[in-house]
């Protein structure tokens, strides 16, 4: 997640707060990215790019199974022919 992303969401957090509350928006506001940066640093997250690589892989060995069983379909066919033919 990018920083001004994290940023931005402390901000909005800090501004929904109550009128009451506002007086210590900013120390609040730190306290949010600090609690937001932490929670994100803990979850296992990929990039976009790492995403897009395993997701390509995933495509390829989808293909190649699918042409696997479409050879294996044709061999247990012929093999059913051959041992009807005995």
């Amino acid at each position: 997640m990018a920083k001004e992303s994290i940023e931005n969401l402390a901000r909005k957090l800090a501004e929904s707060l109550p009128e009451g509350l506002r007086s210590m928006r900013e120390d609040l506001e730190t306290n949010f990215r600090s609690v937001l940066r932490s929670g994100i640093g803990k979850l296992d997250l990929v990039t976009r790019e790492e995403f897009e690589v395993q997701e390509a892989v995933l495509a390829r060995t989808r293909e190649k199974l699918e042409a696997l069983e479409e050879k294996l379909e044709a061999l247990e066919e012929k093999l059913e022919e051959i041992e009807d033919a005995d």
